[in-house]
């Protein structure tokens, strides 16, 4: 899998470069700047872009619209982005309109390699991503309207898992539930959400974004 890299600090994108060599990923090309980014994006046009939420010149979002701007004209492009904060506006902002092919992760959570290269290798194959403490921060939202209150404890836990990313068979590992209790939970939530017309995939997608927008 081809792999573009963007992120101002050298030192990290080495590192990142290093991580994903030894991982078995063909780094095609680095970028310190969101303009840079998008140049090589387009010239080697990547399975997936590994961006940095901030970026030159002036800090803020740059990677952000960077990574939107990459999702709308290249959709067969996967965006991971890697943040320095939970900043949940930004991440409730890349997943506005799909979660196909999105991960937006902690730069803590590149220092646990094997949970990074899975999360890498998952948006990389068109999955999603969500970092935990991300998720934990949403779950914790409450609205009068919350189209998730209509969900079980358990049924709220496995939809945080999906949000994640992870497959039935992880969530089962994680709650250490069986797999057919999962399948159960999840068919719930669907109904539930009224996400009953879609092929499975789809439908956690939606989920996943329904949750994103509670």
């Amino acid at each position: 899998m081809k792999v573009v890299i963007a992120d101002d600090s050298v030192l990290l994108r080495e590192g990142l470069a290093r991580l994903l060599t030894e991982a078995g990923f063909e780094v095609v090309g680095q970028a310190g700047d969101a303009e840079d980014l998008l140049r090589k994006v387009r010239a080697h046009e990547p399975d997936l872009a590994l961006v940095d939420v901030r970026m030159p010149p002036t800090q803020t979002d740059e990677g952000l619209r960077a990574a939107r701007e990459i999702r709308s004209e290249l959709p067969e492009v996967s965006v991971l982005v890697l943040s320095q904060d939970v900043e949940e506006a930004n991440a409730s902002e890349l997943f506005a309109d799909n979660a196909e092919g999105l991960g937006y992760l902690l730069k803590d959570r590149v220092g646990d390699l094997d949970t990074f290269i899975e999360a890498v290798r998952r948006v990389a194959d068109g999955g999603s991503a969500l970092d935990p403490e991300v998720v934990s921060r949403l779950l914790g939202r409450r609205r009068d309207d919350d189209p998730l209150e209509a969900l079980s404890p358990r049924e709220r836990e496995v939809l945080e898992q999906m949000a994640e990313g992870r497959s039935n068979a992880a969530i089962a590992e994680r709650l250490v539930i069986t797999d057919r209790a999962v399948e159960k939970h999840v068919g719930s939530i669907f109904s539930k959400l009224d996400l009953t017309s879609d092929p499975e995939d789809h439908r956690r997608v939606l989920a996943v974004l329904r949750f994103l927008q509670s």
